[in-house]
C-alpha cells in the first residue's frame, strides 16, 4: 500500500471554497467567519481514474413523455399542506431546525404512519436502534412495521435501502463517505452525501427525506449546494422551550415556496394545528393603543396576524429600531414615511414593532397595518378590535393595491370582523361583500390615520 501524506486545507462551510489558509473573510462568498480547516489523507501514488462518462443525446420537449404521479399522504394534514399537496415519489426533502426542535419526532411520526402502506427504512445515525424505539414507544406509534437502521457509513445504508420505498436519513451530518477521509459533517463529506443520495433517489424512484442540523445564523449547517440540489426544503421555526412552532417552505419544486404549517408540540407527538386564528392574534386586542390584525397570505392560505408596536421615549442621542417578525429595512422606510407624509415625529421614540406567534411578514400588504399601528402607539389611542387592514404604502406616502384582496376580505368576514380598511384599487374586486363588512378605501396613508382618529387635528409640517 502506497504511504499516505495528510493534508490540511481551509474550506467555506458556506459556499465550499477552497482556501490556501486561514482567513477572517472567505474571498468567494464574502461570509466573515466560515472558513475551517479540514484535515484529509490522499495517497501520494493516486492513479487517474480511466472511466468515461457516457452523454446522453438532446431530444425535443415536445418528444419527452410526461411523467403521472399521485401524491403520497403523509398523514399529517400540515405537512401534506407545506409539502404541497403531498409527498412527492423520488423527491428529496430536506427538513432543517434547531435541536430540540421536533424534527426527529416529526419524521419518526411520519415514517410510522408510511409504514402501514409502503417499505420505509429509517436511518438513525444519531440514535440507536433501542432510542428510536423508546421514542415511538412515548408517541404511541405502531412501528411493527418500519425498519431500522444504525448506521452513520452512506455507502451501507444505500445498500440496505434499495427496496424500499422511502428512505429517511437522521442526520445529513452524522453520515459520512468511507472513500472520502474528512469527518462525517465537513463540507466535503456534507455535499458529496447529499449528491450521493440525490443520485439514488431518482435512479431507484425511492423517496429520501433528509434531516438536516441549522447553524446559529439559522442557516442549514453545511455548503449552500445541499439546499441546491434538493426537490424540496423546509424549515421548523420557534423557539424548543414553546408550544408552537412553524414549519416553512423555502424551496418547493413540486409547490408553492411560500407556505406555512403550524404545529403544536405535546406529550404524544407534534400535531398539526388547523384552527390558527388565536395563535397569531392576541385575546386583549384593542384594550391598548398599539395593535391591528392584517389578513397575510402564505403561499394558498390567509392568516390573521397582529401586529403590536410600542414606543417609548429614548435615552440616548440615536433612537433604536426593534422589529420582531418584520424586516428592518422596511420598517424603517414605515417610519420614515409617517414623519414625512403624516407629519407623525419619532425621532424621540424607541421604536418595537412584533408579528404575533413568532411569524415573519415578508410581503408589502402588512405595511398599512404596521402603519396604522404605529399611529395608534403616537396617539396613544386604541384601534377597536373588529378592525383589520392591508395594503402597500409608497415613499409618497399612497396605499397601494394588492394581490388577493378578495381572498383578504374574504377571511376577514369569516372571522367576525366588521370593518376592513384597505386601498382603494382593490375596492372594486371586494364589493359583494359590502352587506356583510364595511369597507374602507383609502389612497394615502394620511387619510387613513385621519378615518381611525378623528379627533386629532393635522400638526403643521416643521418650517
Amino acid at each position: 500500500m502506497a504511504k499516505q501524506k495528510t493534508a490540511t486545507r481551509y474550506v467555506c462551510t458556506d459556499c465550499g471554497a477552497v482556501s490556501p489558509g486561514w482567513l477572517g473573510r472567505c474571498p468567494s462568498c464574502g461570509k466573515f467567519g466560515t472558513i475551517v480547516e479540514e484535515i484529509e489523507e490522499e495517497p501520494q501514488n493516486s492513479q487517474k481514474s480511466t472511466y468515461r462518462p457516457t452523454y446522453q443525446k438532446p431530444v425535443k420537449l415536445s418528444e419527452v413523455e410526461k411523467e403521472s404521479f399521485e401524491r403520497i399522504k403523509s398523514g399529517i394534514d400540515e405537512l401534506d399542506t407545506v409539502l404541497g399537496g403531498g409527498i412527492v415519489p423520488a423527491s428529496l426533502v430536506l427538513i432543517g431546525g434547531d435541536p430540540g426542535i421536533g424534527k426527529s419526532t416529526l419524521m419518526t411520526q411520519v415514517a410510522c404512519t408510511l409504514s402501514e402502506n409502503k417499505k420505509v427504512l429509517y436511518a438513525s445515525a444519531e440514535e440507536s436502534c433501542a432510542q428510536v424505539k423508546m421514542r415511538t414507544e412515548r408517541l404511541g406509534l405502531s412501528s411493527s412495521k418500519l425498519d431500522l437502521i444504525n448506521e452513520t457509513e452512506l455507502g451501507a445504508i444505500l445498500e440496505s435501502a434499495k427496496d424500499y420505498d422511502i428512505l429517511v436519513v437522521d442526520s445529513i451530518q452524522a453520515v459520512y463517505l468511507e472513500e472520502m477521509n474528512s469527518s462525517a459533517g465537513s463540507v466535503g463529506q456534507v455535499k458529496e452525501c447529499a449528491a450521493k443520495l440525490m443520485r439514488f433517489a431518482k435512479s431507484t424512484r425511492t423517496t429520501v427525506f433528509i434531516v438536516g442540523h441549522v447553524t446559529k445564523e439559522g442557516a442549514i449547517a453545511g455548503p449552500k449546494i445541499l439546499e441546491h440540489i434538493m426537490d424540496t426544503v423546509l424549515y421548523f421555526e420557534g423557539q424548543p422551550q414553546d408550544n408552537y412552532k412553524l414549519l416553512r417552505a423555502v424551496k418547493n419544486r413540486f409547490g408553492s415556496a411560500q407556505e406555512v404549517g403550524v404545529f403544536e408540540m405535546r406529550e404524544n407527538g407534534i400535531f398539526g394545528v388547523k384552527d390558527y386564528n388565536g395563535i397569531f392574534v392576541s385575546e386583549e386586542r384593542g384594550a391598548e393603543p398599539g395593535s391591528l390584525v392584517t389578513p397575510s397570505i402564505s403561499g394558498n392560505r390567509c392568516m390573521p396576524v397582529e401586529i403590536q408596536t410600542l414606543l417609548s421615549k429614548t435615552v440616548f442621542g440615536m433612537p433604536r429600531r426593534m422589529p420582531l417578525g418584520v424586516d428592518y429595512n422596511r420598517a424603517a422606510l414605515l417610519i420614515a414615511v409617517l414623519e414625512k407624509r403624516a407629519y407623525l415625529p419619532f425621532y424621540t421614540f424607541d421604536v418595537y414593532v412584533t408579528a404575533m406567534g413568532g411569524i415573519k411578514l415578508t410581503e408589502p400588504a402588512a405595511d398599512l397595518a404596521i402603519a396604522l399601528a404605529l399611529a395608534s402607539s403616537h396617539k396613544d389611542v386604541a384601534i377597536n378590535k373588529d378592525v383589520c387592514a392591508f395594503g402597500e404604502i409608497g415613499l409618497t406616502g399612497e396605499v397601494r393595491g394588492v394581490m388577493q384582496a378578495e381572498k383578504r376580505v374574504a377571511e376577514c368576514v369569516r372571522l367576525g370582523f366588521k370593518t376592513v380598511i384597505l386601498p382603494e384599487r382593490n375596492l372594486s374586486a371586494v364589493t359583494k361583500y359590502s352587506s356583510k363588512i364595511k369597507l374602507v378605501p383609502v389612497k394615502h396613508i394620511y387619510q387613513a390615520i385621519k378615518l381611525l382618529f378623528p379627533s386629532e387635528r393635522r400638526e403643521e409640517k416643521n418650517s
